[in-house]
């Protein structure tokens, strides 16, 4: 019988017999490797904690503390209000609007988020997914990663951290993003978003954007328009519509294809608003109605504040402005200037583009930068010349010229005046011929003007214009150009007479006189002899000038100046007396507002009060004021320029009807010519000349050129100021005309007395041993109750005054734009003119 293994055996009552050694092995393995792994996973899951837990200590040190963003302000524009609480300028590094969540249309809301995050309303702060995508492409190119930023984690970019593309920001945007979601609401982190993200053009969140690319309010916008800013945030510039039309037109297109993909607009929606144009309808900026002012202000607030706090941190600041005078004054620089263009005759056109080889399609003037409106002075590119039409454009805007809007020129051809390619002046008129504007035609040949106007009481600068065209030259000749000032520096040598005794109705020979070698001479070139000083001063004798200015000393004179407020140094030599010293327009004005102001000065100031953007008061400036000369004297003085605008040089400013006093100013050669007056409440000087000091041209006087300037804004300077007074003002001032043909006979006996507002007066033989200058009359003459004797005045020689300084020579100098200050001109040591 054959034996049978055990293995052989069968298996009895469902008994199994037991493994052996060799069947446990493979079992053991893999327990064993199931462990390692097990190990494995979990070592590598510690250390990626781990890692994660390092990266954040290390990227989230120097991190802000997200409770810091419930009290951030985003950089917003700096306000300036006039004295009414108008608008007129701003300061902004970054231009934006904030607004609230509902500001923002909510198709501009869902256009945003369909092309930007779609997760918005679901995700944490981070998507993982995208963001897992970018690290590992950041890691494998050793480059910039594609963009997988969520709102929130654009956000945090945009508010905290940098704008380039590294691993390291990545995991500091995450950080914050998951921060940011803890702490706000999607509402609120969306209005955040809005209201910080750049889109172009200086344009920051929505609502400058809107404003600006459709001129409308973000709540306002259409779906087409929505797209087009929502594609913006990827690349502002790239997808500019105004740089990148096409690039604009296919990105907008792709978000509405995004939003038709998310089912929040119907296909028939998206196709129509693909098939649109980009529909944009730029705001072009208009130019400030006080340029020069705003620059004045922005430069006194950098000194108060710093660079920083003024353009970023959103202040009002309330100013001393009235946008209605400086209006006014606008017009009247302009118009002034224009009409001595006129006046002076057609001098031909100074640039020609096709000459000087510039394409004449591409060319911009900067005039063009800012928006225009009828009545505007401008430059303009002439495009086609006939006989009797001139076609031009402005920017874009084209105008037409018939021979009547250039009559003027004495020219009755247009191609004898212009060709195309000129660069001309012109004035926008009202009305249309077919599709281009009408204008006339003006010159520009480099004359300027500027005015300055402050309240008599406070100081406050109530307008001021720098010059003819901000645009061109942002030079500021009201507060920076130094000029001669001719007689309108003559106030300081009466004001130090009086101050020496000298009475209005005293007794001057306008005669021949010599100090040394220097023989001064009247403008006219004749002599009046016996005269009253305030006649002298309203009809702006030269001779009767320089005697007082010897009497008392040139030095006192120059103190006199200094006192009033006169920073300008000013050489001691006799001439001086006739204005051969310069000095700026802001510093002539405010010691004009002296006399009004019974002798106190009030410092010009441009600022009221500043705030914050919670309104909280950060600075204020009272009036400062000084005493410079007593009560008696500023009344005396107010006695004298009263007379210039009644009868002397002044006098066309009587036909305002109104109490006014003032003087002229004319230099030699006709290089400057100035008015400076005042009524009670306003004091006002208008400077006319060039740059380059040319001369304005033959009897280009003060009252002239300046003169009419002055009136056409004191006109509403004063109106509805009808019962104003100046103080010590309790009756009429009586006129004293009579007073001066009075002494004139007293002076000399038996002969007619002249007409001193007028006729010239016979010069008057002093008596033997007495010297020329004032002379005493005999018998003393009665004014009211008191008797006026004069005493004899010793004319001073240069001898006996120390030798006169020499004149400093500087050479003309023609500034270009935003010239930061000129040169002092060459000062002549001979007499200026007195008008």
């Amino acid at each position: 019988m054959a034996s049978t293994s055990p293995q052989q055996l069968p298996a009895k009552g469902g008994f199994r017999p037991p493994r052996l050694r060799s069947e446990k092995a493979p079992e053991q393995q893999r327990r064993k490797l199931t462990g390692r792994w097990t190990f494995a996973v979990l070592f590598s899951l510690a250390a990626i904690a781990g890692s994660l837990a390092g990266l954040t200590l290390v990227y989230s040190v120097d991190l802000p503390q997200i409770h810091d963003l419930e009290r951030y302000r985003p950089s917003t524009t700096t306000e300036l209000y006039d004295q009414k609480g108008r608008p007129f300028g701003s300061f902004a590094l970054e231009r934006r609007i904030i607004v609230n969540y509902e500001d923002f249309s909510p198709v501009l809301r869902q256009a945003v988020i369909s092309i930007e995050d779609k997760n918005f309303a679901s995700h944490w702060g981070i998507n993982v997914f995208r963001v897992g995508g970018a690290l590992w492409h950041d890691i494998v190119s050793h480059g910039r990663a594609q963009g997988a930023s969520t709102l929130t984690m654009q956000l945090a970019r945009n508010l905290f951290l940098s704008a380039e593309r590294t691993t390291a920001r990545k995991v500091q945007e995450a950080y914050l993003a998951i921060q940011i979601e803890r702490s706000f609401t999607k509402e609120q982190i969306f209005t955040l978003y809005g209201n910080q993200i750049y889109l172009g053009h200086g344009m920051y969140g929505f609502e400058a954007a809107s404003e600006f690319y459709f001129s409308k309010h973000a709540s306002e916008l259409n779906l087409t328009e929505a797209a087009l800013l929502a594609g913006l945030p990827k690349g502002p510039v790239a997808y500019s519509p105004l740089l990148n039309p096409e690039k604009a037109l296919r990105r907008r297109n792709l978000v509405l294809t995004e939003m038709e993909n998310d089912r929040v607009i119907t296909k028939q929606q998206a196709d129509a608003a693909r098939s649109a144009p980009l529909g944009l309808h730029i705001a072009q900026p208009e130019m400030s109605v006080a340029p020069w002012f705003v620059e004045e202000v922005r430069r006194e607030l950098e000194k108060q504040f710093g660079a920083e706090e003024v353009h970023e941190a959103g202040l009002r600041v309330e100013t001393t402005l009235d946008v209605d005078l400086q209006q006014v004054a606008n017009h009247a620089v302009e118009d002034g200037v224009a009409t001595y263009e006129r006046r002076r005759g057609w001098k031909g056109v100074k640039q020609n583009l096709i000459t000087q080889g510039i394409d004449t399609e591409s060319y911009r003037h900067p005039d063009w930068v800012m928006k225009v409106k009828d009545g505007d002075y401008v430059h303009a590119l002439v495009t086609s010349v006939l006989p009797l039409e001139i076609r031009a454009r402005v920017g874009n805007m084209p105008i037409v010229m018939t021979p009547e809007d250039w009559k003027w020129t004495g020219q009755a051809h247009g191609d004898d005046l212009v060709k195309p390619g000129d660069v001309i002046y012109v004035q926008l008129a009202p009305g249309m011929e077919g599709t281009a504007h009408k204008a006339t035609l003006e010159q520009d040949s480099g004359a300027e003007g500027s005015l300055m106007a402050i309240d008599n009481t406070s100081g406050d600068v109530l307008a001021m214009v720098g010059g003819r065209d901000y645009a061109v030259s942002q030079f500021n000749r009201a507060t920076q150009s130094e000029r001669q000032t001719g007689s309108s520096f003559k106030p300081y040598v009466y004001t130090t007479a009086i101050e020496d005794g000298v009475k209005p109705e005293d007794i001057i020979v306008d005669g021949p006189v010599s100090f040394g070698s220097y023989t001064p001479h009247n403008y006219e070139g004749d002599y009046k002899g016996a005269m009253t000083v305030l006649n002298a001063f309203a009809e702006s004798r030269n001779i009767p000038a320089l005697k007082l200015a010897a009497r008392v000393g040139i030095h006192k004179v120059i103190d006199t100046a200094h006192r009033f407020g006169v920073t300008s140094n000013i050489p001691a030599y006799l001439p001086v007396a006739l204005g051969a010293v310069e000095i700026t327009l802001q510093e002539q004005v405010a010691s004009y507002a002296v006399f009004p102001n019974d002798g106190v000065r009030v410092t010009p100031r441009l600022l009221k009060k500043v705030s914050n953007a919670d309104g909280i008061t950060l600075w204020e400036q009272a009036p400062s004021v000084t005493e410079v000369t007593s009560q008696q004297t500023a009344r005396t003085m107010m006695r004298l320029l009263r007379e210039v605008t009644r009868s002397g040089t002044g006098a066309a400013a009587a036909q305002l009807k109104h109490p006014l006093g003032g003087k002229t100013g004319t230099t030699s050669d006709y290089t400057d010519a100035w008015f400076l007056g005042f009524s009670p409440s306003v004091t006002c000087g208008v400077w006319v000349g060039f740059d380059s000091r040319e001369s304005l041209g033959e009897k280009e006087t003060g009252a002239r050129a300046a003169l009419p300037i002055w009136m056409t804004f004191m006109k509403a300077a004063i109106q509805g100021k009808d019962d104003e007074r100046f103080l010590g003002d309790a009756a009429p001032v009586p006129s004293v005309a009579k007073t001066d043909a009075a002494q004139a006979a007293a002076v000399a006996p038996g002969k007619p007395a002249a007409k001193l507002a007028g006729a010239s007066a016979p010069a008057v033989t002093p008596k033997p041993g007495q010297p020329s200058g004032v002379v005493k009359p005999t018998p003393p003459v009665s004014v009211g109750a008191k008797a006026i004797v004069v005493p004899p005045v010793k004319a001073v020689t240069p001898a006996a005054q120390g030798t006169p300084a020499k004149p400093v020579v500087r050479p003309a100098f023609q500034p270009s734009a935003g010239t930061g200050s000129l040169p002092k001109p060459t000062l002549q040591p001979k007499p200026a003119l007195p008008q």
